[in-house]
């Protein structure tokens, strides 16, 4: 097999690949005698009719199966004779047979860049404790407690700072509804009915809450909220505009008694002292993973720092693209709207472009380590995850596997799992500095 290798800017390469007559005239001829065995030909018996019969009549069919089979696998075997490092291949074209069998075509690819690797055993990190504070367990036995708080209707007064009332409104500018105003905004700056709405300073439209102070039952009231210069919808941006507010319930929060009883509601038949164990247990487990996470975002950034490499740039292309689809239906799940995102477009795009540059330089980095080590992925990590993840999905592994295999995601699957054995990799071979979280007093300094 002969391979030339002619190198292009942008990390690109073409590669002209030709195999040798006798080499594809057996793959050939073993395929022509399969189609001559089940071929009906006018004037012979199934599997009498001569090669140059069989040739002539399914010469198209015959040369499409050998080009299946032949040009993947020599390009494979091209790539590891001239020991190159494949980012992505970007096409597999221009494939001509010869009179003597001889077979050529070009594969157009990406190449990684070439790069030092720092070093990367005994990276340093340093790792707070993961012992739990009892102020810790006391912060999360008060979240417990305000999730399982009564809210006690209260009306024999007006409505006060941290109460909870429920309104009926309506917002417009200058008698025109902000409905027809600003379609595309959230239906929470339109108005609402029977809105639960907490009263603390800075919560909802601006200075909303505090023209609620003193309202009561049933009163009607007329809010005038000023819209900040740097407000989301640009239409009301500086611009002022009045809601009336029907004030249908005052509703005060009240938290249970933190006692056995209380312990009892939240985990069936165990005790406050219980309950506080349980929860000492949770908090260690999420600080453990915390560590992890930190471990591993250090490890990255020592790597990223010390680590120079010019991305391919049709790779930074393809990988902004994905970042920006990724971080644009995050957004929307966040119920932002179409239009404030084009609005954003550019810091968007600029984002996104940080992130994929980050992302494929710590996988260069990390498949390099790879190879360093020899690290790999074997058939059994990759059934494993595929079985994980039919469970996950409620589906059958078979079922999961087809899926996968039409949208090349056992290839995806494989590089996570490669990357996530490297950064265990890495995450065993740190030196530790364990560090004790700050007093209280010193945060505030």
């Amino acid at each position: 097999m002969k391979v030339e290798v002619e190198k292009k800017p942008e990390s690109v390469s073409t590669l002209r690949i030709e195999l040798p007559g006798d080499e594809v005239s057996k793959e050939w001829d073993a395929i022509a005698k399969s189609f001559a065995r089940f071929a009906k030909i006018p004037g012979y018996r199934p599997g009498k009719a001569p090669p140059a019969v069989i040739e002539k009549r399914f010469r198209k069919e015959i040369q499409d199966e050998v080009t299946k089979k032949l040009v993947s696998k020599s390009y494979r075997d091209a790539i590891e004779q001239k020991k190159l490092r494949v980012a992505s291949l970007t096409n597999l074209e221009d494939v001509q047979f010869g009179d003597d069998k001889s077979m050529r075509f070009q594969a157009t690819i990406v190449t990684e860049p070439e790069f030092d690797l720092p070093g990367y055993k005994e990276i340093p990190v340093e790792l707070p404790a993961t012992k739990v504070t009892e102020a810790e367990i006391d912060e999360a036995l008060e979240r417990l407690r305000d999730q399982s708080a009564d809210f006690v209707d209260v009306p024999e007064r007006a409505a006060q700072m941290e109460d909870f009332v429920v309104v009926d409104f309506a917002g417009s500018i200058e008698g025109k509804p902000l409905s027809e105003i600003v379609p595309q905004a959230s239906k929470n700056v339109h108005g609402g009915k029977k809105f639960w709405l907490h009263l603390a300073p800075e919560n909802f439209l601006p200075k909303f809450c505090e023209q609620i102070v003193g309202q009561k039952r049933g009163e009607e009231r007329t809010v005038t909220i000023e819209f900040p210069a740097d407000f989301p919808v640009k239409e009301l941006a500086a611009k002022k505009a009045n809601y009336e507010v029907t004030l249908g319930e005052i509703k005060q929060k009240v938290l249970p008694a933190l006692d056995d009883a209380f312990a009892a509601k939240i985990v069936p038949g165990k005790t406050l002292a219980d309950l506080r164990h349980a929860i000492e247990h949770d908090v260690e487990h999420a600080k453990e993973h915390e560590v992890e996470r930190s471990k591993e975002a250090q490890i990255v950034n020592y790597l990223q720092e010390r680590t120079k490499i010019d991305l391919p740039p049709s790779l930074l292309r393809n990988e902004t693209k994905r970042a920006l689809a990724e971080l644009v239906q995050r957004n929307r799940a966040r119920g932002i709207p179409d239009e404030m995102l084009k609005d954003k477009e550019k810091e968007l795009i600029e984002s996104a472009a940080g992130v994929a540059a980050h992302r494929l330089k710590t996988n260069f980095i990390l498949e390099r380590i790879a190879e360093q080590e020899k690290i790999g992925v074997t058939k059994e990590d990759v059934d494993l995850r595929v079985r994980q993840e039919a469970q996950r999905y409620n589906i059958s592994p078979d079922k999961m596997r087809k899926e996968l295999e039409e949208h090349d995601g056992l290839n995806a699957f494989a590089e996570q799992i490669l990357l996530g054995k490297v950064l265990d990799f890495l995450k065993a071979n740190v030196s530790v500095q364990p560090i004790s979280a700050k007093p209280e007093a010193d945060k505030k300094s």
